[in-house]
C-alpha cells in the first residue's frame, strides 16, 4: 500500500510539503529563522548530539518555532544531568512490563467504545467515539485522575495544542487553570497515598528527588504528551487502513503482521511531524551545511521516515517492515517515554476494529473526513464511518 493511494498528509505548512532534502532554511510561523533537517542520518545525529541544546532552544532569546512548547522545567526541556534525573524517575512507569499489563484495560476500553459505536450505527464518527476518548481514559487512570475531570482537562489541552485559533493569553489562562487543577489533585492524593504513577511523583518529591514545581509540571508534561498525539496517531493509522480495502483485508487475514504494520503507519504517517526544536551551544556542520552557534535547528520527522537512502521504497507500507527504525518517537535521550503505551493503544485498535468491523470503510460525503488544523500535532477531527 502507498501512501499516496491513502488519505494522504492532510493539511501541513509549505516547508513540510514536497520531497526535500538535506538541510534547508525555513521561516517558523513565529517569524524565527531556523535550519529544517530532512536526512535520516543527519536527523537522529541532531537528536542524539549534544551540540545540539534543548535547554538553550527554551531561553528567551532562542528562536521560537510556535507558542506550542514545553516550559522550562520539563523533561522534554532539559539536558543533561537534569533529564536523566527527571526521567528515570517516571521510567519505571513505562517498561514493556508495565505497559503489557496494562493490555486487559485498553482492550475492555476498545471493545466498550466499539460497542457504543456498533450501536449508533453506521456514520458514526470514530474520532469522537474511540480515537479521543480511550487515550484520555488510558492516561488519566495510569496517573490516577479522577475519570469525573477528563472533560474539564481535554478542554485545556485541546485549547494549548492549538497553534492558531487560540490566543497567547487564552493559552495563559488555561495553563494556569492547569497548575491549579493539579496542585489540588496532588493535595488531595498527598492525603489518600494512592497507588498510581502521580502517587509516585508525590513520593519523589518527599524524598527529595523532585521539586514542586517539577511535580507539577512532570504530571501535566506526562498527560498532555501523551494525549493528543496518541488521538492523533489512531485517528491517521485508523484512516491509512480504511482507505485501502485489499490492505485492510489482507491484515484482517495475518493478523500476526499487526505489529509491523502498526511500526509502519507510526513511520509514514507520525501525528508528530516535527522535533521540538534545538539550538546550537557551537558551530556545527550538518552535511553541505553549517549551522552557527546560537542557531535553531528542528527535525522533519516526516522527511526522515521517508528517506530513500533508510528506507527501501520509503513510500511502501512494507508488511514486513524495515531495518532502520523510524523517527516518530524520536531518537536518543528524548526518545519518547510513552512509545510502548501508544503502540499498545495503536495496535489494539486495528486489531478490535478488524475483528469486529471486516467492512469498515470511510463514509461518504465531503464532510466525512475533516482534518485537524491549526494544531502542533497532526490527526483528524472527525472521521465517519460505515461497515
Amino acid at each position: 500500500m502507498r501512501m499516496s493511494d491513502t488519505g494522504g498528509l492532510g493539511p501541513l505548512p509549505a516547508f513540510l510539503r514536497g520531497g526535500r532534502e538535506g538541510v534547508v532554511p525555513i521561516v517558523a510561523p513565529t517569524g524565527d529563522k531556523m535550519w529544517l533537517v530532512c536526512d535520516y542520518a543527519l536527523g537522529r545525529l541532531v537528536l542524539i548530539d549534544k551540540r545540539f541544546s534543548r535547554a538553550e532552544a527554551v531561553a528567551d532569546h532562542a528562536p521560537k518555532f510556535n507558542d506550542a512548547q514545553p516550559v522550562r522545567d520539563s523533561m522534554m526541556s532539559m539536558d543533561g544531568t537534569d533529564h536523566t534525573r527527571l526521567r528515570r524517575i517516571v521510567t519505571g512507569a513505562f517498561t514493556t512490563g508495565r505497559v503489557a499489563a496494562m493490555a486487559p484495560y485498553v482492550e475492555r476500553l476498545t471493545d466498550e467504545h466499539l460497542d457504543r459505536l456498533a450501536a449508533a450505527g453506521p456514520g458514526s464518527d470514530l474520532v469522537e467515539g474511540l480515537a479521543t476518548p480511550l487515550p484520555l481514559q488510558v492516561l488519566c487512570s495510569l496517573l490516577g485522575v479522577p475519570p469525573e475531570d477528563s472533560p474539564r482537562f481535554r478542554n485545556w489541552v485541546e485549547v494549548l495544542f492549538d497553534i492558531s485559533a487560540s490566543s497567547p493569553q487564552e493559552k495563559s489562562r488555561r495553563r494556569l487553570e492547569l497548575v491549579d487543577y493539579m496542585s489540588d489533585l496532588i493535595g488531595h492524593k498527598r492525603q489518600r497515598q494512592d497507588d498510581d504513577l502521580l502517587g509516585d511523583l508525590i513520593r519523589a518529591h518527599d524524598r527529595g528527588d523532585l521539586s514542586m514545581g517539577e511535580l507539577l509540571t512532570m504530571g501535566l508534561t506526562l498527560l498532555m504528551a501523551g494525549y493528543e498525539t496518541t488521538v492523533g496517531q489512531i485517528s491517521l493509522s485508523v484512516l491509512a487502513l480504511l482507505s485501502d480495502p485489499v490492505a485492510y483485508g489482507q491484515l484482517r487475514e495475518r493478523p500476526d503482521t499487526v505489529p509491523a504494520a502498526v511500526e509502519e503507519l507510526l513511520r509514514l504517517t507520525p501525528a508528530t511531524p516535527m522535533s521540538f526544536t534545538r539550538v546550537a551551544l557551537e558551530d556545527v556542520v550538518l552535511g553541505d551545511t553549517t549551522v552557527r552557534m546560537g542557531e535553531a535547528v528542528v527535525v522533519s520527522l516526516l522527511h526522515g521516515n521517508r528517506d530513500g537512502a533508510a528506507f527501501a521504497d520509503p513510500e511502501l507500507l512494507a508488511p514486513e517492515g524495515h531495518d532502520a527504525v523510524h523517527l516518530t518517537f524520536g531518537h536518543g535521550v528524548h526518545r519518547c517515554l510513552g512509545a510502548p503505551l501508544a503502540r499498545l493503544q495503536v495496535r489494539t485498535v486495528l486489531e478490535r476494529l478488524m475483528s469486529r468491523f471486516p467492512t469498515m470503510r470511510p463514509a461518504e460525503g465531503d464532510d466525512a473526513i475533516v482534518w485537524k488544523d491549526g494544531l502542533a500535532t497532526r490527526g483528524l477531527s472527525r472521521l465517519r464511518v460505515e461497515w
